[in-house]
């Protein structure tokens, strides 16, 4: 038998899309995930193109150095893009590959769980970008997140950006690959779901570390021809 992989169908549906990818050849997962990663790419570049972010930049402007802000934004935007497509890349396939190869899991599977996961991981970013941009002002931490309540009461910089990977959306996320696995896998659901947000707090670890290098300050001194760090 074969269906066709209706993204927002089963986003609500997650029932009937595990049993088709049990009994069916599901068809179009390709398609859905190239439509995932274009609209990731544009949510990624959006903020840059806005001029988000990029206040470090500002002091050439004011210079009068025109071509070295010009070629700033450009060599930030490039930037992003870059990192937007590893970062799209590793939640949707080396994500998949490695749940896939750990827990033993079919690997069409895990794509798809994978989709799910990274289509929300866009969502919100581009419900950031839209929140900053009705407003008129950026901050460093997400509004769906632990961060703005975590830097009420904390000082230490690592703790306020650790929990600030830490949002709404992740629950929705973990929520998912929870369902998922546990219908794939005969591993103990308290397992798996322990397993779930250990990974997360393990991520978020990590990603709160790379949050508190100064990107902008560092394109900012190669642009004017100090010292990178």
């Amino acid at each position: 038998m074969i269906s066709d992989f209706k993204f927002w169908h089963f986003f609500l549906n997650q029932g009937q899309l595990i049993h088709n990818l049990r009994h069916t050849e599901m068809r179009q997962i390709n398609k859905r995930l190239a439509v995932i990663l274009v609209l990731g790419l544009i949510v990624f570049a959006l903020p840059e193109i806005w001029g988000m972010n990029t206040g470090s930049l500002t002091p050439l402007l004011a210079a009068g150095m025109f071509d070295g802000y010009t070629l700033a934004r450009w060599t930030s935007l490039v930037g992003t893009l870059l990192w937007g497509g590893l970062y799209l890349s590793f939640h949707l396939y080396i994500a998949a590959y490695l749940y896939g190869r750990i827990i033993g899991i079919p690997w069409k599977a895990m794509i798809v769980m994978q989709a799910y996961v990274t289509a929300l991981l866009v969502l919100e970013k581009g419900l950031i970008f839209g929140i900053f941009a009705w407003n008129g002002y950026t901050m460093a931490f997400s509004p769906f997140s632990f961060g703005p309540i975590a830097a009420t009461f904390l000082e230490n910089s690592y703790l306020i950006y650790f929990f600030n990977q830490l949002t709404l959306f992740t629950s929705l996320i973990i929520a998912i690959q929870y369902r998922f696995i546990k219908n794939f896998s005969r591993v103990s659901p308290k397992i798996i779901l322990l397993s779930l947000i250990v990974i997360h707090v393990i991520s978020a670890l990590i990603v709160a570390l790379f949050s508190q290098i100064p990107v902008d300050e560092m394109l900012r001194d190669f642009m004017q021809g100090g010292p990178i760090l």
